[in-house]
Order: C-alpha cells, then sequence, then structure tokens
C-alpha cells in the first residue's frame, strides 16, 4: 500500500530532516545577525528570524503571523490531499515528486511557526539561543519566527542612469535571505514550470491506454453490445 507513495514519503522526510537540522544547528551555534562567509563574498551564511512569509517578507504583524500560520497549516493539509489524489491517478512522477518538494518546504516553515516559540529562548547579536530554557520560550504556539541563513549576494551593482524608477540605485542579485523549506518549494514549482507539458503528456498518455483498453473490453464483450 505504501509502495506507490514512496516518492513523496522520501522526498518529504528527507526536506524535512534536512531543512530541521540546518534550523537547529544554527539557531544553537549562531548569535542573531552573525555572518560566515562559505565561499567568498557570493555564499554567506547569514542567520536571521523571519516573523512572516517566505524570503524574508513579513505580513500584519502578529494577527498577521498567526492568520499565516493558520493559512500554511490549512494549505498544507489540502497539499496532503493533493499529493494522494495525484498518486492515485497515476501522474507523472516527476509531478508527484515537485508537488511534493512544494509541500514538504511549506511543512518546514509550519515547525517553526508553530513550535520554535515554545522550544528555544530569545536569540540576539550577543547570545544563541537555548533548547528548552528553563523560564520557557520567546513566544506561543503559532507565533515562532522561521529561522533563514541563506544569503547568495551573487552580484552588486547599480541600475542604469536610463532604467525606469530605480535609475542609479543599488542593485544586488541575490538579495533575500532564506532557508532549505523555501528552496525546496522554489524548486518544486520550478520543476512544474519547466516539465510542465512532459507531466501532461504522461497524463495524456496514461487516458489514452484506459480509454482503448475500456474500447477492446467493449469489442470482445458481447454483452456489452448494443
Amino acid at each position: 500500500m505504501l509502495k506507490k507513495y514512496k516518492i513523496p514519503l522520501l522526498t518529504i522526510f528527507a526536506v524535512l530532516f534536512i531543512d530541521q537540522y540546518i534550523k537547529i544547528f544554527i539557531k544553537l551555534h549562531y548569535p542573531l545577525g552573525e555572518v560566515t562567509r562559505v565561499a567568498g563574498n557570493w555564499f554567506i551564511l547569514h542567520f536571521t528570524e523571519n516573523p512572516g512569509m517566505a524570503f524574508g517578507l513579513e505580513f500584519g504583524g502578529d494577527y498577521g503571523k498567526l492568520i499565516l500560520s493558520v493559512f500554511r497549516i490549512i494549505a498544507s493539509v489540502a497539499g496532503i490531499w493533493y499529493v494522494i489524489y495525484i498518486v492515485k491517478k497515476g501522474e507523472h512522477w516527476g509531478f508527484i515528486l515537485s508537488v511534493s518538494l512544494i509541500l514538504a518546504g511549506a511543512i518546514g516553515n509550519i515547525l517553526d511557526s508553530a513550535f520554535y516559540g515554545m522550544l528555544f529562548s530569545e536569540s540576539d547579536e550577543f547570545n544563541k539561543s537555548v533548547w528548552m530554557p528553563e523560564g520557557g520560550g520567546y513566544a506561543g504556539f503559532l507565533h515562532g519566527r522561521v529561522v533563514d541563513m541563506f544569503y547568495f549576494p551573487i552580484y552588486n551593482g547599480h541600475f542604469p542612469g536610463w532604467f525606469p524608477f530605480w535609475g542609479g540605485e543599488e542593485f544586488q542579485f541575490f538579495r533575500p535571505i532564506f532557508n532549505f523549506a523555501d528552496s525546496s518549494i522554489s524548486t518544486g514549482v520550478g520543476l512544474i514550470l519547466l516539465f510542465q507539458k512532459k507531466f501532461t503528456a504522461r497524463k495524456t498518455e496514461v487516458q489514452d491506454e484506459e480509454t482503448n483498453l475500456n474500447t477492446t473490453n467493449s469489442e470482445t464483450n458481447p454483452f456489452t453490445a448494443s
């Protein structure tokens, strides 16, 4: 029974394990704002905490945070149902993998929002966080902050003077700081966009095979003749 769900189960487990391992390691070993240059000036670990959406975006204070957390949970439940649905429908394995990556990333960030506030002490520029502090965590259920750390300022420059609105202003690619869960979501979306035709072609082939099989059965079964 579980064999046909091997792709989504392995994908979700792997993404969640890697994502949470990195976040917990950063949380326990880095003060807030700590910077480590992994590869020159273009691959940097920069510990930040995001109270809002992906890639460092924020949304509406405490109430916005609660609404966003509840929405994430509802969306993840819907995502689990959808993965079960597409597996049963026999969709292309690549499409199942892509949706599983998106779902795993969403769940990874939900875990931060739901539990990190209760499990860790407050992080600041001078102190590393503590696991399960005696006085309790820094926030309640669903009010935790998402841990971000990957920073890729690959290019720094300025917009040309003729560029509309931002002419002459500083430009940096890639500015947002993100985590492994965010990259899993982006990878899943990217795969769907890149290979949409291939995934759809597989679905069409399956439907044609089912149609041909039904037609053959109807022609060979005398009780189905009109």
